[in-house]
């Protein structure tokens, strides 16, 4: 996503270049073929000129893993710009700077969920309200397009069957899990049915299918899987679902601001581990729950995935990350069961946590953040 829309914004600026010449750095370079990055951003550019991908996977840019370096070459070989952007995750672009590109102004004036949720107590309010003042009212349309999305890549995943693209030769899983869990009784079938739904959406990333940064890419199932597990089986309404999902962005968003969700950069726990506490925090509203019963139910999803890696073997986004979103998905659902059973209480805050995935972040060493070259994807090219 990040890549495609930097190379948007470039070709939008050279619409007359002669010829392209982009440089992927570091992570991205590591993993850019798996991750389809080179075929995105040749999608976005070969319709003005033709386009040379270079790659360097081992030189890192000092802001963030995930560099690349744009240039117009006009007929002349004169280079026209240079631009050196990166891809901080979700999809969201920098210079290079601690702003985001494409942002004007900060939505949100609190920047910790801590502070959010004594304004919610202080005025009564619950955390999607929060989203409501500060979005204003076109966020319900915007999320709506989010949730509809959401269905339809579960739906397209449940129909779809056949080989994953890649060297993995990995068969998709999600038909043959929804067909199974429904010849289950209640507990393991809904059990089985979340697994479907979030391998749905997974296997449609990993085909290059449509789907929503939630909140990126690799860790896309974790979300959709739980809401549309919830809303078919205990049939809430559109309008709980969205705030629902007003809720998971929020919480979302806290993390990327005070941290980090890009698995270059933090590995997993970044991504898949974000998911999880995004979505937890949307079921534990979705029942009833009180904001710090959703505190809690956040914690816990982020805090049982410190420390997890990114190693995608062979740079593709299918081993571990399709059954890492089936297997976070039901752990959100279990973080929101945990919490409701709590009144809210306890000791290590989300924000405290959030701070520690960020250190966690810093101290794993670049094999095990989105490199393919240690941990899982190591010992798979070993074999």
């Amino acid at each position: 996503m990040g890549p495609y829309r930097a190379a948007q914004l470039f070709a939008a600026r050279h619409a007359d270049a002669a010829r392209f010449e982009v440089t992927l750095y570091g992570s991205l370079a590591a993993t850019g073929k798996g991750h389809m990055t080179d075929v995105a951003i040749t999608q976005a550019l070969e319709p003005i000129a033709p386009v040379n991908i270079l790659w360097q996977p081992f030189h890192f840019l000092e802001y963030h893993p995930n560099g690349m370096l744009f240039k117009a070459i006009e007929a002349d070989d004169t280079v026209s710009e240079e631009w050196t952007v990166y891809s901080i995750g979700g999809g969201a672009l920098s210079e290079g700077t601690d702003k985001e590109m494409s942002v004007s102004g900060d939505v949100y004036k609190m920047n910790t969920l801590s502070e959010i949720i004594e304004w919610c107590d202080t005025n009564g309010r619950q955390l999607w309200e929060y989203v409501d003042l500060c979005e204003g009212p076109g966020i319900w349309d915007y999320l709506q397009e989010i949730w509809e999305a959401m269905k339809a890549s579960v739906e397209r995943g449940l129909n779809a069957e056949g080989r994953l693209p890649g060297p993995l030769n990995l068969s998709r899983k999600a038909a043959v899990y929804y067909v199974k869990a429904l010849g289950y009784q209640p507990n393991l079938r809904s059990r089985g049915l979340v697994f479907a739904y979030a391998l749905a959406v997974s296997e449609e990333n990993a085909s290059g299918g449509i789907i929503v940064t939630a909140p990126t890419c690799g860790s896309s199932g974790v979300i959709p899987g739980v809401l549309y597990h919830l809303a078919k089986g205990h049939a809430f309404s559109d309008t709980k679902i969205l705030h629902a999902l007003a809720t998971a962005g929020l919480i979302g968003n806290v993390v990327k601001q005070n941290a980090s969700i890009s698995g270059a950069e933090v590995g997993c726990q970044g991504e898949v581990g974000v998911a999880c506490a995004m979505a937890a925090a949307a079921a534990c509203q979705l029942f009833g729950g009180s904001v710090y019963q959703i505190e809690y139910a956040a914690e816990m999803g982020l805090e049982h995935h410190l420390g997890m890696t990114c190693d995608p073997v062979c740079g593709l986004v299918q081993i571990p990350c399709i059954e890492r979103n089936a297997f976070a998905a039901c752990r959100a659902l279990d973080s929101n069961v945990y919490s409701s059973f709590s009144d809210g209480r306890h000791r290590i805050s989300f924000d405290h946590v959030v701070e520690v995935m960020k250190q966690t972040g810093k101290d794993l060493p670049s094999l095990y953040k989105e490199t393919s070259a240690g941990g899982l994807a190591l010992n798979y090219k070993q074999k």
